[in-house]
């Protein structure tokens, strides 16, 4: 579980790279003290005992996915 903030998001170089295996994502858009988050949630994988059960939690606020958004554009070659 963890909430990102854009000074905290940093890229990295790494030797070893690998495509993880596909699993269940939803999203959830909630409030807490006038600020808004945009939460990411993954289930378990198919291998995994309890596939329902929330396996890892991501959160964004608004100025982190504006960052987020700018940076996928930016890296994605999206125009």
């Amino acid at each position: 579980m963890a909430l990102i903030k854009d000074c905290k998001l940093e890229r990295i170089e790494k030797t070893r790279n690998s495509v993880h295996k596909e699993v269940q994502s939803t999203y959830t858009v909630f409030n807490v003290d006038d600020t808004k988050y945009f939460q990411i949630d993954t289930y378990g994988s198919e291998d995994r005992k309890m596939t329902e059960k929330i396996s890892q939690s991501i959160q964004f606020d608004n100025e982190t996915a504006k960052f987020l958004v700018n940076l996928l554009v930016k890296e994605f070659n999206i125009n």
